[in-house]
């Protein structure tokens, strides 16, 4: 799967859409979804850190964390917006970093409490999406709504789609890696 720094490299104005709808409150806020051992979702609010370093969560000790501990695949949405139904989604896998001096540098820069059981998890990504609804101009009254506009992105190097258990299933996913669309 993919960093943040790859999918970033890859499509600049869709990362920069995305960072900036998780941090448009701060440092970052959003909701976590994750599997529970029972194969059921589990939702909490987190607070993501992007930097050009990689997309990465401070998890304190939690059923999430253990859900990520367990079974890394999670997906990311962003918290709403004011004034627009703007959206952003990345899913992909967490994995726990372990190196201490990155640790420590993005501890500062999270302003993660040393004092608190977190563990820090890097967040590869799989799949992105902004979906944007603010189109701007002015609707026509009677007119039909306007559509949103989504933007997609996909690793190329992962398998979207497939079944693990069957190396012959074909790939539904088309061949190119983005996808500029608009929603019906």
């Amino acid at each position: 799967m993919a960093t943040w720094s790859d999918f970033a490299a890859d499509d600049p104005r869709l990362a920069d859409g995305i960072r900036l709808l998780m941090q448009q409150y701060g440092p970052g806020f959003g909701y976590l979804a994750t599997v529970r051992a029972d194969g059921g979702p589990r939702v909490h609010p987190v607070s993501p850190v992007i930097t050009d370093e990689g997309l990465f969560c401070f998890v304190i000790d939690s059923p999430k964390r253990r859900d990520l501990e367990r079974d890394g695949r999670y997906a990311l949405h962003s918290f709403p917006p004011e004034e627009s139904d703007d959206e952003a989604y990345v899913a992909g896998q967490a994995s726990p970093v372990t190196d201490r001096a990155r640790i420590s540098r993005l501890a500062d820069v999270g302003r993660a409490s040393p004092d608190a059981d977190w563990r820090l998890f890097e967040f590869t990504i799989d799949v992105a999406m902004l979906t944007r609804r603010d189109l701007g101009g002015l609707d026509i009254p009677g007119a039909p709504p306007r559509r949103p506009a989504v933007q997609v992105w996909l690793d190329p190097r992962a398998s979207h789609g497939t079944r693990p258990d069957s190396a012959t299933t074909p790939d539904p996913w088309p061949p190119a890696r983005r996808a500029h669309v608009t929603a019906a």
